[in-house]
């Protein structure tokens, strides 16, 4: 059943029709500023998006607006950075859902524009969260937190070349940089939400916007949120929001997603959940401790390529009834498939490992070359789902094998002894997001 919202309008008071959702029933009126250049109707075909709206939907009365130019809005994209244009336009969303006092949480560029209402209203914010945000983006003598502007040219120019292609992924969203579904479906939004030009002229101007005199002037509560690895936006940026800001509280949280609803969320979610109601719920779904296999055919771009789509295409099938196959043999239980590969879930370590050596096996007798990691740890289970570092930690093990090589973690090898499983140890490494150093082990050899 699709449960997402219906779309509604405002009307600006310059008469244009602004598209915003209503979602969740809290007992506290929560106004969502995303900076997403993308449709909203689409952000609810992903189902962590999904996941970030229920959660946040659970405590509040969530509303979700498109800036004017974006997706169901009409008017022009790069007047949404205008102040007066862009208070009125949320005043009109607020009016419209029928919000007289509220939370306004702005994220990334949009971050700006809620700074720059609670400045001008704040009889009607009752509290300001700041995601991965900035009050500028251009880096200054006093303000080492931005990027020069020869890097900013460079971006630019990225965006007229990349932009509706899913590009900068690897930044901007990490954890979903190897997902190539997540891809295409990023990708559409970018071509359905506005234009190259829109674009590129939407990020220039909101690169160069400068809030940061009105920092002092807040007098609403704050809480600042910012991953610590973001690449996106440095950190940095968030603590000189909560340094300026008075009585602003502010959260490193781990990982490096800029996108809000990419990664570890809970982590996100439960901050903003006990500064605005003073307790947390337990995220939803079981934790339980698993074994998690992920596997991988490598370079399989280029094999595609080179034996042409219809092979390619019963290649693929094979492979894949081979993998169910194993997984059924040893009592693995398929989540999903990722790109090119399976995430699968083990009750008992040593079924999971030699699952994985007979996937890796016999591959090899399609033409094929798979890779596969193996790590244990709890996890949280979901109806089509799990989710959690144990997760992560899999897949980046994954990432790390050669070709026709299974990886695995200090953690499942102690639970190999015995086993009559032949490990050699592999070094130590640093998985991409995830802390501290790893020592991975090859599997027959």
């Amino acid at each position: 059943m699709d449960e997402r919202p219906v779309t509604r309008y405002a009307k600006a008071p310059d008469g244009v029709s602004l598209a915003y959702q209503v979602t969740g029933d809290g007992p506290l009126d929560l106004l969502f500023v995303s900076s997403l250049a993308v449709p909203v109707d689409l952000l609810w075909d992903e189902p962590s998006f999904v996941r970030f709206a229920k959660r946040l939907g659970s405590f509040s009365r969530t509303v979700l607006c498109e800036a004017r130019g974006v997706g169901a809005s009409g008017g022009d994209y790069l007047d949404s950075l205008v102040e007066e244009i862009a208070d009125g336009d949320l005043t009109a969303v607020l009016d419209a859902s029928e919000c007289r006092r509220f939370v306004l949480v702005g994220n990334t560029n949009a971050g700006p524009t809620a700074i720059h209402y609670v400045g001008m209203h704040p009889e009607r914010v009752s509290a300001l969260i700041l995601i991965n945000t900035f009050a500028h983006y251009v880096r200054e003598d006093d303000y080492p937190w931005g990027v020069s502007l020869e890097t900013l040219g460079q971006a630019t120019a990225q965006l007229n070349d990349l932009w509706g292609t899913g590009h900068r992924l690897d930044i901007f969203a990490p954890s979903k940089a190897d997902d190539d579904a997540f891809r295409v479906w990023w990708a559409r939004n970018q071509r359905l939400g506005v234009s190259p030009d829109q674009i590129i002229g939407n990020y220039q101007a909101s690169c160069i916007r400068d809030v940061r005199r009105l920092l002092p002037t807040l007098v609403v509560p704050t809480l600042v949120l910012h991953r610590q690895e973001n690449h996106f936006v440095l950190a940095g940026a968030g603590e000189y929001l909560a340094e300026h800001i008075p009585g602003a509280k502010f959260v490193g949280l781990p990982g490096a997603d800029h996108l809000f609803f990419a990664g570890e969320t809970d982590a996100l979610l439960d901050e903003v959940e006990e500064f605005l109601t003073g307790t947390r719920q337990a995220p939803e779904g079981d934790v339980v401790t698993s074994t998690i296999l992920f596997t991988d055919i490598v370079a399989s771009t280029e094999h595609s390529a080179r034996v042409g789509h219809r092979k390619w295409t019963a290649l693929v099938h094979d492979h894949d009834a081979m993998v169910r196959a194993t997984l059924a043999r040893h009592r693995g239980h398929e989540v999903k498939t990722m790109g090119d590969g399976f995430l699968a879930t083990f009750d008992a370590t040593t079924r999971a490992v030699r699952a994985a050596t007979e996937i890796v096996a016999q591959a090899k007798s399609f033409d094929l070359e798979v890779r596969a990691g193996v790590h244990n740890g709890d996890v949280e289970v979901r109806p089509d789902d799990v989710v959690g570092l144990a997760v992560t930690i899999s897949k980046r093990i994954c990432d790390l094998a050669g070709p026709g090589e299974l990886l695995v973690s200090e953690a499942v090898k102690s639970h190999l002894v015995g086993s009559g499983i032949v490990t050699s140890e592999r070094g130590t490494h640093v998985l991409k997001g995830v802390p501290e150093q790893w020592r991975l082990f090859a599997v027959g050899g």
